[in-house]
């Protein structure tokens, strides 16, 4: 399923006034959107994830996301630079998220172990949600990109040391 047809997906059940939720499941590739409930005082977002699928061929980068933000003070400290380190990298283009809601508790901190299909972070991308996954054994040594802010394709996110 490419872009343009989830983007057509989407339109769709925007419009549809008797659709609140649309799931699409192939074997590497699954989609779940949800229109959020009508407001009746004041509730959070609902978050839609969707599994990445691998991709075909590399996204470029967008021009506006090339400006590298700001690097928090835990992330400076220094890490030895060990040959022997796994960097997990980001499938795509979109908004890095540590948590899956801003009053949930973040999905990895440094010293985390982690193992092939625990999730890492969220990147939202055309607002999805696609939870990364760990593809690596092993324990959390750096964090590379600040909470929300937005991440190329390829871009490093976690550096994990294997076990």
């Amino acid at each position: 399923m490419d872009i343009k047809e989830i983007e057509n997906l989407i339109k769709f059940v925007s419009a549809q006034k008797n659709v609140g939720e649309v799931e699409i499941e192939k074997k590497d590739f699954k989609l779940v959107i949800r229109k959020p409930a009508p407001p009746a005082v004041s509730t959070p977002p609902q978050y839609i994830h969707a599994q990445a699928p691998q991709l075909q061929a590399p996204i470029p980068p967008a021009p506006a996301l090339a400006a590298a933000a700001p690097v928090s003070e835990e992330k400076k400290a220094p890490v030895a630079e060990a040959s022997n380190l796994v960097t997990i990298k980001s499938p795509m283009i979109g908004t890095f998220y540590r948590s899956s809601a801003p009053d949930k508790p973040v999905f990895v901190n440094v010293g985390d172990e982690v193992k092939p299909g625990k999730p890492v972070c969220i990147i939202e991308a055309m607002k999805l949600f696609n939870e990364i996954e760990s593809e690596v054994s092993g324990k959390i040594v750096k964090v590379l990109v600040d909470n929300a802010t937005p991440v190329e394709y390829d871009q490093p996110l976690f550096l994990v040391e294997p076990n």
